[in-house]
């Protein structure tokens, strides 16, 4: 599945279908999030925290892509993220865009 965050696909026509999301909660390991706390007195990356929410994106642009194919999309365009905190140590991350059907060429 081809994924764009422009919103046209160059040279094709589109027929957009609906908007195609996916989202998942993703929490760390109680152990490591005390590390990460122990991380912010001396300042730098919490690689464990980049590596929870790279993760989390890949799940949320997994599920947003099975919903596009469920829409049967050959793409989606426009694709945002976005996350918020739902609590300590856990984030939800959303994989959002419109999925579209390629016509022909433009």
């Amino acid at each position: 599945m081809l994924l764009l965050n422009i919103e046209y696909i160059p040279g094709k026509k589109i027929e957009a279908l609906g908007m195609a999301k996916g989202s998942v909660v993703q929490s760390k390991h109680v152990g490591k999030d005390f590390m990460a706390g122990m991380k912010t007195l001396v300042g730098g990356e919490i690689a464990s925290y980049t590596e929870m929410l790279d993760e989390a994106r890949q799940i949320a642009t997994k599920r947003m892509v099975d919903e596009a194919g469920a829409l049967g999309a050959d793409a989606v365009i426009g694709v945002r993220y976005a996350s918020s905190a739902v609590m300590q140590g856990a984030a939800e991350v959303t994989a959002y865009g419109t999925a579209v059907r390629i016509t022909g060429e433009g």
